[in-house]
């Protein structure tokens, strides 16, 4: 029976594997998510989600059978090949928003899953692109006065009042919320998990 260990204590990781049933215990990471200057994006959230599963990996290496997968997810937001990860402070914040304004960014998620037994490891990538529209008056000041964008790679999450900046997307809805649902079936369907065996 498949069991996942997710690498995350992101409430929206949480809630999209919840959704679909998985069977899954959660060891937060917990490592430093840097990398070297200039890489390319889908690199680097490969490489942070990969570092991430692997972490987890060493630390229940000889706990799970083959059945067993650790699950490492890192989400980026880019524009003008430049990532914006979590903000710093509400200044930050502030100004990663204005440089999304009326323009259409990118999000990134690297996936990664590990055989807990095997340390076979696979990582794959999604992209999905956001429209912002031009705030309305008031509109990013009130968002800002919020505590929803300080724990949010761009700033902004989709699922909620934020929902509120996504004129338009082109791809996975749930990539945007940091887990790519679709994609990450597939991946364990390649191992040998039928989609909906577990529902």
């Amino acid at each position: 029976m498949l069991k996942i260990i997710l690498a995350s204590s992101s409430p929206r990781r949480i809630e999209l594997l919840r959704q679909i049933r998985l069977d899954f215990e959660i060891i937060p990471a917990n490592i430093k998510e840097e990398f070297e200057e200039n890489i390319e994006p889908g690199k680097y959230a490969s490489e942070i989600s990969k570092r991430k599963a692997m972490a987890v990996a060493e630390k229940v290496k000889g706990k799970y059978n083959s059945d067993t997968y650790i699950l490492g997810a890192d989400t980026i937001v880019v524009i003008d090949n430049i990532i914006l990860g979590k903000p710093d402070d509400k200044s930050h914040a502030h100004s990663m928003l204005r440089l999304l304004e009326n323009r259409w960014h990118e999000v990134i998620t690297g996936l990664t899953l590990i055989n807990a037994e095997t340390l076979k490891c696979i990582t794959e990538t999604e992209i999905t692109r956001v429209k912002v529209p031009a705030f309305s008056k008031g509109f990013l000041e009130n968002y800002l006065a919020s505590d929803e964008p300080y724990d949010k790679a761009g700033s902004y999450g989709i699922q909620g009042a934020g929902s509120l900046m996504v004129e338009r997307i082109e791809g996975c809805y749930f990539n945007v919320m940091g887990l790519p649902l679709y994609r990450l079936s597939k991946m364990l369907e390649n191992e040998g998990y039928k989609v909906l065996s577990w529902i």
